[in-house]
């Protein structure tokens, strides 16, 4: 028995079906003619200078003087600073302070009572003069050898004992008494007349704030640049603008084994007690020599896995044309960076516009904005 050999496909369909392939191939081909004529337009523009030109802001390359610096983020310390406890519990019956009153060393701040000391205390005095009267006798006696050296000095002993323990009831009455160690501003006491106050439990604060130190770290690779006597500035978010002059007073001896950096102190004065003990501020020192550098703002420089890249403005035939130059970065310095190695003095550099630049790209130079160049950059306050 034969096969059955399937029947074609209906005259309808196959023409479909060729109609689809030419429209097809005729796309195809129109795709192609099309990108075929933009790259013989482009290489024709290209090869007849038609490349419009790109608009640039550029710079001249100079020397610049800096000075280099270390920035660091330290935190305000007050020369002395106490915060106050009484070392005896007792109920407060005179609190002779004023939160942010200024005192001087010795100057009493909290009383707790001490009636039971005191009258302890003198009661152990009057035992303790009475043994000096007795005692004074008994030198008397000596002399004229009517007492023995035994009883003479037993008699001796029992007087410094009395005066010990006299001493140690006031001393014990002294405790009841909150007193200023130096001179300084009180802060916020947080006890009143009739609370109980038990040991250890800060009741006031006394900082002294005529200079306020400030504590910053540096990495240990900086150790042979801190000195004490630097030049350190300082400056706070709280006070924009303005900056707070010191000097290094002290470097730690030992590098942090934990973080690798060298603990810095710096003094500074503080006139109208502006700095507060434990306010986060900005430090910065100058360290070294000055030295000099050509300077382009940072917006000059692209930076790329390959290097570092500047484009310079070059006069060519028929105008300024764009010129790649690879560069070797160095500092920082705000919104200016250094070039090493590249660069020239005096060459013209493209300074923002550069994205869209490829060599002999013709430019047209507009500096009516120049992008920011500032060595020391600061908010802008509104």
């Amino acid at each position: 028995m034969e096969p059955e050999i399937p029947a074609d496909p209906k005259p309808s369909t196959r023409k479909r079906m060729v109609i689809m392939i030419v429209a097809v191939g005729l796309l195809l081909g129109l795709l192609a003619g099309f990108n075929i004529f933009k790259n013989i337009m482009i290489g024709r523009a290209l090869k007849g200078g038609q490349e419009p030109p790109q608009t640039v802001t550029t710079t001249q390359v100079h020397q610049e003087r800096w000075q280099p610096t270390l920035a660091a983020v330290g935190t305000l310390r007050a020369i002395h600073g106490a915060d106050l406890a009484f070392e005896v519990s007792g109920v407060v019956v005179k609190v002779e302070a004023m939160a942010g009153a200024q005192v001087h060393p010795g100057q009493n701040l909290v009383s707790l009572n001490d009636d039971t000391e005191q009258a302890q205390y003198r009661a152990l005095q009057a035992a303790a003069d009475l043994a000096k009267l007795t005692f004074g006798r008994a030198k008397e006696q000596l002399a004229a050898r009517t007492i023995s050296s035994a009883d003479y000095d037993g008699l001796e002993a029992d007087l410094k004992a009395k005066e010990a323990a006299a001493k140690a009831e006031l001393a014990l009455a002294a405790k009841k008494h909150l007193i200023a160690p130096f001179a300084g501003r009180v802060g916020i006491i947080t006890t009143s007349e009739g609370a109980y106050v038990t040991p250890g439990i800060a009741v006031a604060s006394v900082q002294q704030l005529d200079q306020v130190y400030a504590d910053f770290a540096l990495p240990q690779r900086e150790v042979a640049s801190v000195k004490p006597g630097q030049k350190v500035d300082l400056s706070l978010d709280a006070y924009a603008g303005r900056v707070f002059k010191g000097r290094v007073t002290a470097v730690n001896p030992r590098v942090d084994g934990a973080t690798r950096n060298i603990q810095v102190e710096a003094t500074f004065p503080n006139p109208g007690h502006a700095l507060v003990p434990g306010m986060f501020a900005s430090v910065s020192m100058e360290v070294s020599t000055p030295q000099s550098y050509l300077t382009l703002p940072q917006t000059a420089v692209t930076y790329n896995p390959y290097g570092s890249v500047v484009f310079l403005a070059v006069q060519g035939s028929g105008g300024l044309k764009a010129q790649q130059v690879f560069v070797t970065t160095g500092p920082t310095r705000g919104d200016q960076v250094a070039i090493l190695k590249g660069l020239e003095a005096g060459a013209q550099v493209v300074t923002s516009g550069g994205l869209k630049l490829r060599n002999g790209t013709p430019i047209l130079v507009d500096n009516k904005v120049q992008p920011a160049s500032d060595p020391h950059p600061a908010p802008q306050e509104k």
